[in-house]
């Protein structure tokens, strides 16, 4: 097995990683929702985290990664410090919108105004340009925002938008300034060391918090189910698996096909919660995924015209 993937090309382990983070990233949502439906955050974040921290430990020590930290200057963990701040940010945003919103997949398609936010902040802190495909990407995205967002029954002002909008916004724009950090610093982190970063910083916190609330760590064996699946999917395979795709494939066609996930999650919605989204937001979810291939699109023949690719 391990020879066969060794012959593969690069282009074909980076396509298939992609889709295993996809399709794992997707089942994230389902189960999420399922396990906060029953718990706390602070009391999800600690069991999903402390699994997620599990794995990777494990996968680290079977590759011995730990050895690459004997390597690490000053900057590199003062780099790792500021990647977990942001990750606790993001991170906790991200669960806040999947408990709030009523179906994840809409939190998944909304996720995808994530490079709107890589662009803007690169305009003004890497002063890149933007081109006529970019900027028809970005308005596509942010009428995909709109529609997805929107709540047709509103009556007061304040109503207008569904719960959990802004959390979304918020936990894209700390993952596009992530995103920005990483592209600032040449250093180059294995992916299971920032995935061990991640998960390590997360899992402090929740327990942290669980502290402050006085939380009890006792959960039910559904609740329990759920964390384990999801955290397996997630704080584990997806954060690794689409570590390592960078690895082997542009990030600009990673990018694109995550962008597809709330198609999954959709699915997955129907099929353990039997629900489905209104038309309005199917429709800004299509246009969601478009908008993003847009700005990929753009993106590279601006790298392209500029001998950047």
């Amino acid at each position: 097995m391990k020879k066969f993937w060794q012959n593969l090309p690069d282009k074909t382990k980076g396509y298939f990683l992609t889709l295993v983070g996809v399709l794992a990233m997707s089942n994230v949502y389902i189960f999420s929702k399922a396990a906060l439906q029953e718990l706390q955050l602070p009391q999800f974040g600690f069991y999903w985290f402390l699994t997620g921290l599990f794995l990777s430990l494990l996968l680290a020590w079977q590759q011995k990664s730990f050895k690459k930290l004997k390597t690490f200057k000053r900057k590199d963990f003062a780099l790792f410090f500021l990647f977990g701040l942001i990750e606790i940010a993001s991170t906790t945003f991200f669960f806040k919108a999947i408990s709030t919103m009523p179906n994840p997949s809409i939190v998944a398609f909304m996720g995808n105004i994530t490079p709107v936010f890589v662009l803007i902040l690169g305009f003004f802190i890497l002063h890149e340009r933007f081109n006529k495909l970019e900027i028809l990407g970005i308005l596509t995205t942010l009428s995909a925002a709109f529609l997805l967002s929107y709540n047709p029954k509103w009556v007061h002002l304040n109503e207008i938008f569904i719960d959990g909008s802004l959390y979304v916004l918020i936990f894209a724009l700390f993952g596009a300034t992530s995103a920005i950090l990483m592209k600032l610093n040449v250093v180059r982190f294995s992916p299971i060391l920032l995935t061990i970063n991640r998960t390590l910083f997360l899992f402090l916190f929740a327990l942290l918090m669980m502290r402050l609330q006085n939380l009890s760590f006792h959960i039910s064996q559904t609740a329990l189910k759920n964390v384990l699946i999801g955290a397996f999917l997630g704080p584990f395979l997806t954060a690794t698996v689409g570590l390592y795709a960078i690895k082997y494939i542009e990030v600009s066609r990673k990018a694109i096909l995550s962008s597809t996930k709330g198609l999954f999650v959709l699915i997955g919605s129907y099929l353990y919660f039997k629900k489905i989204p209104g038309n309005l937001q199917i429709i800004g979810g299509i246009l969601s995924i478009i908008g993003v291939t847009l700005i990929i699109t753009g993106k590279r023949l601006l790298q392209k015209n500029t001998g950047k690719i």
